[in-house]
């Protein structure tokens, strides 16, 4: 019994190593672009009726904080479906590795939501920025498994969540200070992964 385990431990493992490194095809452009345009239009929502988000933040914080559930939400059901179809008998640990790449960054960004929503509401002018560095630094710690060129997608959200912070208390809780980074830097991201996929196909 213990070799019966120990050989199950070590398939698992050679699974694994695999899985690392093999390119993750579990995202789908086209869901990647939609979240682009539902951040866009957020925007919208938010220039429309949260007139002063300083002053109106339990507003500011539902339309992004729902924002951000549905687009994560569409990106799962897409990527549970689309590794199981691309990835064949792998898709349980792509899978897991996907998430555990993105999962740190998705945490601390709730917490720090929380955090400065409840106990420094004085400085929730800087979550936009926040998030998208944070947002960034789950690109850059996927892009070990995601095409090289992700990193540019990495680069853009941490660039402009430090321009978002730097606009300062006045602008940063601007409509566009998340439509705009979000909106093009999903759009972005759809492009490397459609790059690729032509790329895939040529060389198939």
């Amino acid at each position: 019994m213990h070799e019966l385990n120990k050989a199950l431990d070590d398939i698992s493992s050679i699974r694994l190593q695999v899985a690392r490194s093999t390119d993750f095809r579990g995202y789908g452009p086209a869901t990647l672009a939609a979240t682009g345009m539902i951040a866009m239009a957020a925007a919208l929502a938010q220039w429309r009726w949260v007139h002063d988000p300083a002053h109106h933040l339990p507003a500011y914080l539902a339309i992004w904080v729902s924002t951000a559930a549905v687009s994560a939400s569409l990106i799962a059901v897409e990527m549970f479906a689309r590794t199981r179809r691309v990835h064949g008998g792998m898709a349980d640990e792509m899978i897991r590795m996907a998430v555990e790449q993105f999962l740190p960054s998705v945490a601390a960004g709730g917490l720090m939501t929380y955090a400065l929503a409840h106990f420094a509401p004085a400085e929730a002018w800087m979550l936009p920025g926040l998030w998208q560095v944070i947002f960034s630094l789950g690109v850059f710690s996927s892009c070990r498994f995601l095409p090289k060129p992700m990193i540019a997608a990495g680069a853009w959200y941490l660039i402009a969540g430090l321009l978002c912070i730097s606009l300062g208390p006045a602008r940063a809780l601007s409509p566009w200070a998340m439509g705009v980074p979000y909106g093009v830097g999903q759009l972005m991201v759809c492009g490397v992964l459609l790059f690729r996929a032509r790329e895939t196909n040529e060389e198939d």
